[in-house]
């Protein structure tokens, strides 16, 4: 992220202060003594000064601590995990009110007597500080107690905002893990005297309806659910910090795992990425956010808080944020300055996350029993290190202070006994559950305590028919928050790459997520190859694989209309009924016949694994038999493929009259589960027959002529190729009507684009000559026009049309050596001339070329486009055609792109036109013709430069870009990586991989490793990367003789 502003304070010991006369006094200390060693083996000092501190922990129990007045705050959070036994303690912190009632972080390098103005009545209290996005990451099952604890801690003071249904399926995880099965009396009672929501009562028949189909489902696995609903609500782990921008405007910041928000409301409206920021700092109020440059700008965003102490506590907080999410170790501190420092030396002074997870990775962990407050299962097991107490739950020895000696002389009441005492706590808030004697909340470090019986005998893997997974069958959805309420299980995983969850000797939780876990990642490794071999190895075999993968996502792309869209728009009934009717009437058979296909693809593959012995026979090692046959059936929805293009075009003019209908569209838009422009999913249906076309003919090349399965593929080749003839000029037209229609909702400055006859050709980024010398632009040429647009000038990150020029009459001369710019030609029109500079003499003689070939069909077309453009498009003032224009850039231009609300959520950063944007590239309606012949769906193992373990992701590539999944049961990507500007390659001997089947993706210095399962599928990846990406058939026009047989090669 760059250097954070202050200096990192070294912790010296007395009198090796730089600039300081060294002291002549006599030591007191041993030699080889330092004070650290000395104050933790001095006897106790006389408790003239100690302070009582009152901390509330996370289940309400309220602690008494007795404390030194010079003790600093880790001295404090030491004790605090000790008593806890807690190991993965890097995750939480202690907070406490200040004067002005907002809540702040116990900092560990001061002493607490300088952070709480008056520890003997403030009430301090334990919290999670760091919310990782997995709740996989969290090695250990008491861990992910403590964070349900906080979640229900949260649903309670009303932090974690979301939906009735939401919020009644957390209550309901939470009464399972609290008071176990179903009951519907005992269910009412526990919610009278307990109070979950402020709202309880509105929803307690949901709360109870949830709960029943929770039955046999283990505290445990209850926590867990309630981390994976939770991770998925917009507000996990969400404080917000009030703050305006510079234009005045209310808003609220917070800081995540990814970098730092910006909301208005409950709306999040910014996400400023780690890899983004170069620079965080404050003055005074101001709180200032430097970015990385894009392109010619180099922005720098401000907001302001209530106060230089708010400010900096944020700071702070984003800070510590950073080092523990992004860091590998904890930063070097700096020197300190001889004579004075500026900024702040505030630095993160704990384990960083990789740090911890290591630890516990790398450390001999054995169970330990604790107990649960208001649970029937009384005692549950989870991993810890009791060999190493020191380690686990303290800082490394360098970050002692000398206030916070290894054996701190802290005391919590009522212990007396040094031997592994059971600590109860002195008095705990009122409820009736805490009058229970078995109610304290407390690991029970005792090393010889049995396991129970019921843990020590349940299986690890939970089965598909068990409750834990018939808990969510005929669950509503009424929500896209609710995306949650379909378990994603760890272990519903492609085969080939299983996850062994045989934890003997591993300690690990049956529960631990496989994809952002460095030990998922090392278990899949080294049952790889086991799995590999069990499996078939037969190319027909893969090309089947790669059929139910694509299928997969196909059937979650129809969703996206069927379940998702159709959800949005009778919530707030902003559809006409014709309308609704023309829509869904045509989509929804398409939809119910891929879902049964779907299931005949598993089942075949599934067969053809050897999971049953229907293999024994031989009758099931094929494919052409299910294609064929639902290929023909597939032949009676022609019909309802060919409505598309009224469907498409009704959707859009409903869109442009019913400005409820836009408001709905758009915001749908912005969902996570909308990850391509809406208007792209209609169009699936017809693309899916290009697919099936494509695949079938790879299998029928594949196979020998007197092959068994021959035959039928044959067959339904002839079957689909039928279907796609009849289809084929439909999907043109109905793909350049797509891109249109994304096109006007992205520019501003445009009525009509979607004129009759228009065509898409190309769009890309530009440097035009202005007279502040080249600025970046983005251009887009259609078969009538070239429009230039620039980016930020409103809140939203769309374009604004700078100007146009009419084809008609225009030239275009390249102009390299007039101008001294590289890459550099000038468009002559009857309106004005400009000079334009590309990024690359390839990306020169592409605009080149098309712009002469859409010329020569503007002299062709008999309509006169200065028609077309005086109904479309914003007047601008002309010039004479012999001066070049130099464009005046306005105020607004200058400092739109630093406005602190250019707001990326208004718009995905990754369309398109984003990308050609920030890659200086374009790209061609050739070109997005090509993508979608290669699209592609699947496992695969994914590395970073400079990590170690493989994480297992379900990578969906379309549109030029890779999405990314835990399953292919999820309904939104976790991640993307748009791939324009990329090359693929396999790595070199000097990147250190020593697998098989690697392809590598570099851009700059962004480098990233995928692993795919066979010979075959790895080299389909890189197949369709490479065409998508470096459209071989469009450059390859551009190049030299020579280079162009090294390609064709």
């Amino acid at each position: 992220m760059g250097e954070i502003e202050g200096t990192y304070r070294v912790l010296q010991t007395p009198g090796s202060r730089l600039g300081v006369q060294k002291n002549t006094g006599v030591s007191t200390l041993e030699p080889g003594q330092n004070l650290s060693t000395a104050m933790a083996s001095s006897p106790a000092k006389t408790h003239e000064r100690d302070l009582q501190v009152k901390i509330k922990m996370l289940d309400n129990t309220v602690e008494v601590l007795d404390i030194e007045s010079k003790y600093y705050g880790q001295a404090l959070l030491t004790e605090v995990y000790k008593h806890l036994n807690l190991i993965e303690s890097d995750y939480f912190g202690i907070e406490f009110q200040n004067i002005q009632s907002y809540w702040i972080w116990l900092e560990p390098m001061k002493p607490v007597v300088k952070q709480v103005r008056r520890p003997k009545t403030t009430m301090l209290r334990l919290a999670v500080k760091f919310f990782p996005p997995d709740p996989g990451q969290l090695q250990e099952e008491y861990t992910r107690y403590l964070f349900a604890l906080q979640i229900k801690r949260d649903l309670a003071e009303e932090r974690l905002t979301c939906s009735d249904n939401t919020a009644a399926l957390l209550v309901s995880h939470l009464l399972q893990s609290e008071i176990g099965d179903f009951d519907e009396s005992e269910d009412r009672e526990h919610l009278k005297v307990n109070r979950y929501l402020p709202n309880q009562e509105r929803i307690q028949g949901k709360i109870l309806e949830f709960h029943r189909k929770h039955v046999g489902q283990t505290p445990a696995e209850s926590d867990f659910q309630v981390l994976e609903i939770a991770r998925k609500l917009e507000m996990y782990g969400i404080r917000f910090h009030l703050a305006s921008d510079r234009e005045g405007t209310k808003i609220n910041l917070a800081v995540s795992h990814m970098g730092v928000l910006v909301f208005q409301g409950n709306t999040k409206i910014n996400t400023f990425n780690w890899s983004k920021v170069r620079k965080l700092s404050f003055k005074r109020k101001r709180f200032l956010i430097k970015l990385h440059p894009e392109g010619p700008y180099q922005d720098t965003l401000e907001f302001l808080l209530g106060s230089r102490d708010e400010c900096k506590n944020f700071w702070k907080i984003c800070v510590e944020y950073h080092t523990f999410f992004r860091l590998f170790d904890q930063p070097k501190p700096k020197a300190k300055a001889v004579f004075f420092s500026r900024g702040s030396s505030f630095r993160y002074s704990g384990r960083t996350q990789k740090q911890l997870v290591d630890y516990i990775k790398d450390s001999g962990m054995k169970k330990t029993p604790y107990e649960r407050r208001h649970s029937r299962v009384r005692v549950s097991t989870h991993a810890s290190n009791t060999d190493v107490p020191k380690q686990s739950i303290a800082f490394p020895e360098g970050l002692r202070t000398p206030g916070s000696p290894a054996s701190a002389t802290v005391s919590f009441h009522s212990v007396h006994s040094s031997a592994a005492p059971s600590i109860l706590p002195i008095f705990a808030e009122s409820s009736p559950s805490s009058l229970d004697p078995r109610a304290p909340y407390t690991r029970i470090p005792d090393k010889n305590s049995p396991m129970p019986a019921e843990e020590t005998g349940r299986k690890l893997v939970q089965q598909p028919g068990s409750p834990m997974f018939q808990s969510f069958q005929g669950l509503p959805v009424d929500h896209s928050q609710l995306s949650s309420l379909v378990l994603k299980s760890p272990l519903g995983l492609n085969p080939a790459f299983p996850v062994n969850l045989n934890a003997a000797g591993q300690g690990s939780s049956p529960l631990l997520s496989p994809v952002l876990s460095d030990a998922g990642g090392a278990r899949i490794e080294e049952d790889d190859e086991t799995k590999r071999k069990r499996y078939p190895t037969d190319k027909a075999y893969f090309i089947a694989k790669e059929i139910l993968a694509t299928e997969r996502t196909y059937l979650k792309d129809l969703e996206v209309i069927t379940v998702w869209f159709r959800s949005a728009v009778i919530k707030e009934s902003a559809m006409p009924e014709g309308l609704m009717t023309l829509l869904f009437s045509n989509i929804d058979p398409i939809y119910e016949f891929h879902r049964g296909f779907l299931k005949e693809i598993e089942q075949r593959l599934s067969l053809w694994e050897g999971k049953t012995n229907a293999h024994v026979k031989g009758d099931y090692q094929r494919i052409g038999d299910v294609m064929l046959r639902n290929m023909r059936t597939l032949k009676e929805f022609t019909s309802y493929l060919q409505k598309h293009d009224e469907v498409l075009t009704e959707l859009e003019k409903a869109t442009k009259r019913l400005k409820k209908l836009e408001m709905v569209y758009k915001e749908f838009e912005l969902q996570k589960v909308c990850y391509l422009p809406l208007n792209t999913f209609l169009l699936k249906p017809i693309q899916r027959l290009m697919h099936y076309k494509l695949i079938l003919g790879r299998l029928c090349k594949h196979y020998t002529a007197e092959h068994w399965d021959f035959a039928d593929c044959r067959n339904a080749l002839k079957e689909v190729t039928e279907m796609t003839s009849q289809l084929q000029h439909s999907l043109i037209r109905l793909e350049n009507f797509q891109k249109l229609t994304e096109l006007q909702h992205d520019l501003i400055g445009i009525d009509n684009l979607t004129a009759p006859g228009r065509e898409f050709i190309r769009e890309g980024c530009l440097y035009k000559l202005t007279k502040k010398g080249l600025q970046q632009r983005m251009f887009f040429l259609f078969s009538d026009m070239l429009l230039y647009t620039s980016k930020g000038v409103t809140g939203t990150n769309q374009f604004k049309i700078h100007g146009h020029l009419p084809l008609h009459g225009m030239l275009v001369e390249e102009s390299e050596n007039e101008w001294a710019v590289p890459h550099c030609f000038t468009i002559y029109s009857a309106q004005k001339t400009i000079v334009v500079a590309a990024s690359t003499r390839l990306e020169m003689g592409k605009w080149m070329e098309d712009l002469n070939m859409a010329i020569e069909m503007a002299k062709k077309s008999t309509e006169k486009s200065d028609m077309l453009l005086d109904n479309s498009v914003c007047n601008r003032s002309n010039r004479s055609s012999d001066e070049v224009s130099l464009e005046q850039e306005s105020e607004d231009d200058i400092h739109s792109s630093r406005s602190s609300l250019d707001r990326q959520s208004h718009h995905r950063a990754n369309t398109t036109m984003h990308v050609c944007w920030y890659r200086n590239t374009s790209v061609s309606m050739a070109d997005h013709s090509v993508a979608v012949e290669n699209q592609l769906s699947g496992y695969l193992l994914r590395k970073f430069k400079n990590s170690n373990g493989w994480q297992k992701l379900w990578v969906v590539f379309t549109n030029f870009c890779l999405f990314f999944y835990k399953t292919h049961q999820d309904d939104y990507p976790l991640a993307s990586l748009p791939l324009l500007g990329y090359v693929v390659s396999s790595p070199v001997e000097a990147d250190g991989i020593q697998k098989d089947y690697v392809f590598k993706l570099q851009f700059k210095s962004h480098v990233y490793f995928f692993r795919a399962e066979s010979k075959y599928t790895f080299e389909r990846w890189m197949e369709v990367i490479k065409r998508a990406t470096s459209s071989p058939a469009r450059s390859s026009l551009l190049l030299p003789k020579d280079e162009k047989e090294r390609h064709t090669d």
